[in-house]
């Protein structure tokens, strides 16, 4: 099962749950007021050790895909 992130508004309250992909789109109970919590945006950034030693972020070259060439909806 998932894991997603859900924001209280109500008591700013921000906490994960493991449901199924079925339940994706609908709101839960907020754990600390049992107001009506909804889904929010997950962030998470990777890193690695570099070839120097040093820690080096795992992703693009960052922007949009539009900058290198590639495609990703944006309207430029």
């Amino acid at each position: 099962m998932p894991l997603y992130e859900y924001s209280c508004k109500t008591c700013d309250n921000r906490f994960e749950l493991l449901r199924p992909m079925s339940l994706a789109t609908q709101s839960a109970p907020c754990p600390n007021c049992s107001s009506t919590a909804n889904r929010a945006l997950s962030v998470f950034a990777s890193f690695s050790i570099g070839s120097n030693g040093m820690s080096a972020p795992i992703s693009g070259q960052g922007g949009c895909a539009c900058s290198s060439g590639g495609t990703c909806g944006c309207a430029n």
